[in-house]
């Protein structure tokens, strides 16, 4: 009799209500869990694309259909070299690098050499590099004048880099240079081959070939396409590249530190210059092209240049970019001890106290 009764209550009505009951508030129980668990990862989802967004907004690339978003498959460099600054020796680099890393790399050469462009090539600059969507990732590079992209309608410039030299270094080397060429391409005739005029002659002859338009460069490279850019001395100008120069480029190096200007390059954009310090250290693109004579000028020479204008606002804005460099570079790099390799100190922030919890708009 118990166990007909305790199979009766088992089969009863009301204990198969209690069963799916309990079922039905197990699979509630698991369905909210699994509800909750998708919105923590939709909300992460979102956060993550509103901080991707964030970056894009730096001008570290952009997507082909215009969203701010960092992108590097669109990343563009600009370098506008400056004439014997060790251009080519950088540039090098990229160009070994560029396969293995896939990026492309694109010399822009101007009519004459000239670092101004007219105002519709300027135009077709613009509306080339950021429409060639099939060359980016790339760097572009040519001794060309800086440009403010933002002047014609284009929200996000392109990075800019470039390294610049002692002024006195870099006028000997290019007073030379036209004379007697240089071992990357010795069978060229250059315009002043031949002559065998030195720079202390030529110095105190005031001889056109040493004119203080030869010493006024780094500057106006930095300053731009304005007339005064290429006024030999202004001061304005030189205020105006300052101000490119902290505002407008990602980053300058010196000559001096060429090795410290690449390994910073390597770090902060692996996805172009991975393996790049290698490459400079053990490689043949250290010292690629060198000026077959140079004669250092006297003490008396470099009294008369060190007395105008023009050498001390170079040489100021030489120093300016030196502090600046040594600044970002003592933030980013450290020497491994014993092996002094230079290595990135690594990410010094990180983000906390997030609010709201839940995604704006829910």
């Amino acid at each position: 009799m118990r166990n007909f009764m305790d199979v009766s209550i088992m089969n009863s009505p009301r204990m198969k209500s209690s069963r799916l009951f309990l079922f039905l508030a197990g699979a509630s129980v698991i369905l909210m869990l699994m509800y909750i668990h998708l919105v923590r990862e939709v909300s992460e989802l979102q956060s993550s694309i509103q901080s991707y967004r964030a970056f894009g907004s730096l001008g570290l690339g952009g997507s082909p259909n215009g969203n701010n978003v960092l992108d590097p498959n669109s990343l563009v460099i600009i370098y506008n070299r400056v004439p014997k600054t060790g251009s080519t020796s950088f540039i090098g680099l990229a160009y070994d690098l560029c396969s293995k890393n896939k990026f492309n790399v694109i010399h822009m050469n101007t009519s004459k050499n000239a670092p101004t462009l007219s105002l519709t090539d300027q135009m077709r600059f613009v509306y080339n590099i950021s429409n060639w969507v099939e060359k980016k990732p790339g760097i572009y590079h040519g001794h060309i004048a800086y440009l403010d992209f933002n002047r014609f309608g284009v929200s996000r410039q392109p990075l800019y880099i470039n390294i610049i030299r002692k002024p006195l270094d870099r006028l000997v080397s290019y007073y030379y240079f036209v004379r007697y060429g240089d071992d990357l391409r010795p069978y060229l005739i250059r315009k002043r081959m031949g002559d065998k005029m030195t720079l202390d002659e030529c110095v105190a002859k005031d001889h056109p070939d040493c004119s203080m338009n030869h010493l006024w460069l780094q500057v106006p490279f930095f300053c731009g396409h304005h007339s005064d850019c290429w006024v030999p001395g202004s001061a304005w100008a030189l205020e105006q590249a300052k101000h490119n120069l902290v505002h407008n480029y990602f980053l300058v190096g010196v000559t001096e530190e060429l090795k410290d200007f690449v390994a910073m390059l390597e770090y902060s954009l692996p996805q172009m210059f991975k393996g790049a310090l290698d490459l400079y250290i053990t490689g043949s693109k250290s010292h690629l092209r060198k000026t077959v004579k140079k004669i250092m000028p006297s003490e008396e020479t470099i009294a008369k240049l060190q007395n105008t204008k023009v050498w001390r606002l170079e040489n100021d804005f030489y120093n300016f970019a030196l502090d600046h460099f040594h600044f970002l570079k003592k933030k980013t790099l450290y020497e491994e001890e014993g092996s002094g390799r230079l290595l990135d100190r690594g990410q010094k922030f990180s983000y906390e106290k997030i609010k709201p919890k839940k995604p704006l708009g829910s």
